[in-house]
């Protein structure tokens, strides 16, 4: 008689391992499963130790002295959390305005479409991405528009994972992925139509310098969108408790150090663009952009619990688990950001590159 209940117990716990592994996929169901989780180009035996050589370089972000490495340690965040950012957040790794009656996805692609009127994309119009990831607002921009899409990005890994994107979705005709550093961009003077960067170019130590290359391949007349993770005017450098919150923001997130928000209009002006709109996308009477990371924080411990499973398992890389929990400690502190009002990964502006001007 005490056989059966055993029997269901052991069912229950048997189907609901098989559905977190083989079912439960990213948080839009594009298909990343919990069991393939890796470190991208990294090899399994090392996601570890490139953790730690991340960690201690963004130790302290706004201190980091050897800036040529960014790029390098950007790429191995990369490698590091793509997997893990498109199983539990999505194809777009970027936030958007929460619209009332709408689901996450459907704000997240009306934000992209936004994007993609700004820079008034058309068809046959040849458009950039700057920092394009696995390529989910890239596709809806082609979508939206029928322009040609080229999306740049660092990590090799996505690259194949936008272009297997961009194949399942038919898109592969409109949607181009480059693997380079949006430093140095492998284009010629005058090649776009347009661009636009959606939270992407805080990797860069400098403004200038990514907004340099950006204004370089632009034709003359075109318009640059780009919306920013800046620092806002609550901002208090003497308060600790913001300080320690921008901090971790920084090194949860590779970025060497969080730019305040008028620093944004005016590297674009110091490069030679003209500044058409400037706008805080996430100030009132705007929703809380982070109520997504509240509201996804019972998810987010749910999927540590896999994660950790697998981990013991090792069905997951060793070092997955670390790279998760700092994942985790990240949102803590975005959402501790939006309470206080000090952050925000929205900071819109649209620029334009003067008919007369030459590249610089």
């Amino acid at each position: 008689m005490d056989f059966l209940p055993l029997f269901i117990t052991g069912t229950l716990v048997a189907a609901t391992l098989y559905w977190f592994l083989f079912i439960y996929g990213s948080a839009e169901r594009q298909g990343k499963l919990a069991v393939n989780l890796s470190g991208g180009s990294i090899s399994s035996e090392k996601i570890q130790d490139k953790y730690k050589q991340y960690w201690s370089f963004f130790r302290r972000p706004e201190k980091i002295e050897t800036t040529e490495k960014v790029p390098d340690f950007v790429d191995t965040f990369y490698n590091l959390v793509t997997d893990i950012y498109e199983w539990g957040w999505g194809q777009s790794f970027h936030f958007a305005r929460p619209i009332p009656g709408k689901s996450d996805k459907e704000a997240t692609r009306l934000h992209e479409e936004m994007v993609a009127d700004l820079v008034k994309a058309k068809p046959g119009d040849r458009i950039l991405d700057v920092g394009c990831g696995v390529g989910g607002p890239m596709r809806s921009i082609a979508a939206h528009s029928k322009a040609n899409v080229v999306g740049i990005t660092i990590n090799d890994y996505q690259v194949g994972r936008a272009r297997l994107h961009n194949k399942k979705a038919g898109l592969d005709a409109l949607c181009e992925v480059v693997c380079g550093n949006f430093l140095e961009m492998p284009f010629s003077e005058g090649t776009f139509d347009g661009a636009y960067a959606i939270e992407a170019t805080c990797h860069a130590p400098k403004l200038e310098d990514v907004y340099t290359e950006i204004y370089r391949v632009l034709k003359p007349g075109s318009l640059f969108v780009s919306l920013e993770w800046v620092s806002t005017d609550k901002y208090d450098t003497a308060n600790p408790e913001h300080v320690e919150i921008i901090e971790e923001i920084a090194r949860g997130n590779a970025l060497p150090g969080v730019k305040s928000y008028d620093d944004v209009a005016k590297a674009a002006k110091k490069v030679g663009f003209e500044v058409l709109k400037e706008e805080d996308l996430a100030k009132p009477p705007a929703l809380p952009w982070w109520d997504r990371l509240k509201m996804g924080r019972l998810a987010y411990w749910r999927n540590h619990v896999l994660v950790t499973v697998l981990a013991a398992f090792r069905i997951a890389p060793k070092g997955t688990l670390e790279v998760h929990e700092m994942l985790v400690e990240a949102a803590d502190y975005l959402t501790r950001s939006g309470d206080a009002g000090i952050f925000s990964p929205m900071h819109l502006i649209v620029c334009r590159k003067p008919e007369s001007s030459k590249s610089c």
